[in-house]
């Protein structure tokens, strides 16, 4: 495909968002009906259907659902018909059966090379500086890989010499990562690390979404909208919910990236499905930025904690820990909201000062920021903060860690929540059980084999 001579380009406004690598509904274009016909008929806009049949099966273009159960019909407003839509990429925008979606088939936008855009100053660990050789290594050679980082290794860190490589050669980047807030907390430094490259942020609500960049944070539904944009994408937390459950978003990765560029994924507790994959390179990062090792869970028995929660008391051994912990800050992990409602109403009576938080709380960020803040000193929570939060001298306790809710990488994560501030880079981690079960068993022999890999670092 020829390259497109600036002059020639359909550089957008700055109101306007960038069209090429884009897969986008009619509303969602910056042009008015006139301007889109005329586009189409100079084939620099191919119309294409929003939902296809493929092997007898409805399948959604946008976002590949082909499951009957997640396709819903409605009298539809723009053609007067009975009329499909997908329910499975609903919160994006409603793709109905008789809709287009448009994609530039114009000319390619020129690749401007970008020299010395990396200006941070820090140093990596011996652990980060392989990881990230090994990150530049994949992206030469055009390849998948994953680098297994425990909690707290610096993970944003090890990225940096390989974006610098692709912004070099004028290429664009994708880092994909689950959630909101991690996307709010990535930007700044990225655009502290890489001050002269344009950074847009895509989440639900952004303001940068109708933004052309050089380099895109997104959280994993965004990345529906693209399509062979990409020259290296790097998947954080690819093991975390949605992206682990959702082959859409699997799907959508594939698609956004031009064909056979460099695919890099981060986790600490990545899938044995992921690490199964023959074509899958991997590096470990088994110590954490500050060089001491993660601090080890211990096994407690609870006894019947549901029976003693209905009875309006907490488990003693539980009770005796929270007030041997009370000078500093507590996570209280629990299995579900139920718990979470119980053990807060008990702490409410026992005078324990605290906040809870689950998924759906609506003062949720209040509360963490409180926590942050030490305007509380405990936290009562589902696994809704089992990533991405960081708190100096924390430690942490799971009720009910027998649950399944509680599988390996979620208790690795939990556990992951303690000693990651240098200055406290130990404490406490205290599976609170009604019986041991076999993912409490495996997180703690993950967490020691990681400190005995990373010994020799």
């Amino acid at each position: 495909m020829p390259t497109l001579e600036p002059e020639q380009s359909l550089v957008p406004k700055k109101s306007e968002p960038y069209l090429y690598g884009k897969l986008l509904l009619k509303r969602e274009l910056p042009l008015s009906e006139e301007k889109l016909q005329q586009l189409i008929n100079e084939n620099k806009i191919e119309a294409i259907s929003a939902m296809i049949k493929k092997g007898g099966k409805l399948v959604c273009v946008r976002c590949n659902n082909q499951k009957k159960s997640e396709f819903g019909q409605h009298p539809c407003a723009l053609c007067g018909q009975l009329c499909l839509y997908c329910r499975h990429c609903l919160s994006l925008g409603k793709v109905q059966s008789c809709q287009k979606l448009y994609r530039w088939i114009g000319l390619v936008p020129p690749q401007r090379q970008k020299p010395n855009t990396l200006k941070w100053d820090g140093r990596l660990s011996l652990g980060q500086e392989r990881a990230s050789v090994a990150i530049g290594e994949w992206i030469r050679e055009q390849k998948r890989g994953l680098i297994w980082a425990v909690c707290g290794a610096g993970k944003t860190e090890i990225v940096f010499n390989g974006l610098e490589e692709v912004f070099e050669k004028g290429g664009r980047a994708l880092l994909a990562t689950p959630r909101t807030d991690v996307v709010k907390e990535l930007v700044p430094r990225f655009k502290s690390a890489f001050p002269s490259i344009k950074i847009a942020a895509l989440f639900g609500g952004s303001e940068d979404r109708d933004e052309y960049a050089d380099f895109v944070i997104a959280t994993t539904h965004q990345i529906l909208r693209y399509e062979r944009s990409f020259d290296f994408i790097i998947v954080d937390e690819v093991d975390a919910f949605p992206y682990s459950f959702d082959k859409s978003l699997q799907f959508a990765v594939r698609r956004a990236r031009k064909e056979n560029y460099p695919l890099v994924y981060l986790s600490a507790t990545p899938s044995r499905e992921l690490l199964r994959q023959k074509s899958l390179e991997v590096t470990k990062i088994p110590k954490r930025f500050h060089g001491h090792p993660l601090p080890v869970p211990t096994m407690v028995w609870g006894g019947d904690w549901q029976k003693r929660m209905k009875k309006g008391k907490l488990p003693a051994r539980l009770k005796k820990w929270l007030i041997s912990h009370q000078h500093q800050p507590v996570l209280l992990f629990v299995p579900t909201i139920f718990a979470l409602e119980k053990v807060s109403a008990i702490l409410t009576k026992e005078g324990m000062v605290h906040g809870a938080v689950h998924a759906s709380a609506k003062t949720r960020h209040q509360a963490v920021n409180s926590f942050r803040s030490g305007e509380i000193p405990l936290l009562v929570t589902t696994t809704i903060l089992e990533r991405g939060v960081t708190i100096s001298n924390v430690a942490v306790a799971v009720l009910g860690a027998e649950n399944g809710v509680f599988n390996e990488a979620a208790l690795v994560q939990i556990a992951g929540r303690v000693g990651r501030d240098p200055h406290f880079p130990s404490g406490d981690v205290c599976f609170f059980h009604y019986g041991k079960s076999l993912a409490m068993k495996r997180a703690i022999q993950q967490i020691k084999r990681m400190n005995q890999e990373g010994g020799g670092l």
